[in-house]
Formats: C-alpha cells, structure tokens, sequence
C-alpha cells in the first residue's frame, strides 16, 4: 500500500505551504489523480482520514477531494486518442501498436482551500 506514503508526500507539502501564506488551518485539499495512476482512491481517504489525525495540526479537520484524470492514449500511425483502459496499448483504429500514453498517470496537489 504505497497510498500511505503518498498521503505523507501530500501532509508535507501541504504543510510547506501553509506555513509560507499563514494559515493556520486547512479545510480541503484537491488531488488530480491519473487513472492509471496506480494509486487507489479508496485507499488513499483511508490512509487521509488516519494521517491527518494522527500526524497534522494543521490539516486535522480536512478534507481530502480526488478529480480522476482519464487515462487517453496516442496513435502515432492514425493520430488518433483512445480510451487507454478500454482498449489498451493496441490501437482500436488501425492496429498499430505505435502508442504513448498521452495522459492519465499524473498526480498532482490542484487546490489548497484554507478556513
């Protein structure tokens, strides 16, 4: 289960933040999560709702919002993007398996809101 570990990367940087703008609590954090990300989302709250609890002050009473960023890939032989969990490395157009996944393995801290 490395969504623990992702939570503290998460608690750590949140902190960093808060202490440069001032705040003394925050009331959510928005996470953008690539869907195949490998990270799970259930997981992930779980190991949020303890941490937060446990190791900061400052996030005590927040929230944790996930956004799933779908996961797109590229053909370079047709140009076209599909839906990379429906069909895979394989294109659905023309067969090529000249592909890159175009998005959907990110993750990254969108939003910080404040009390």
């Amino acid at each position: 289960m490395h969504e623990l570990g992702v939570v503290f990367h998460v608690i750590k940087m949140v902190e960093e933040v808060a202490a440069d703008n001032n705040l003394t609590e925050v009331e959510s954090v928005t996470l953008e999560i690539g869907e195949v990300s490998g990270i799970i989302e259930e997981y992930l709250q779980k190991c949020w709702n303890w941490a937060v609890v446990k190791k900061s002050d400052i996030l005590r009473n927040s929230k944790l919002i996930v956004e799933e960023i779908p996961a797109v890939t590229f053909c370079e032989e047709c140009a076209q993007t599909y839906e990379t969990v429906k069909y895979g490395k394989i294109c659905p157009y023309c067969e090529s398996q000249k592909t890159y996944l175009q998005q959907g393995n990110e993750f990254s801290i969108k939003e910080i809101s404040a009390c």
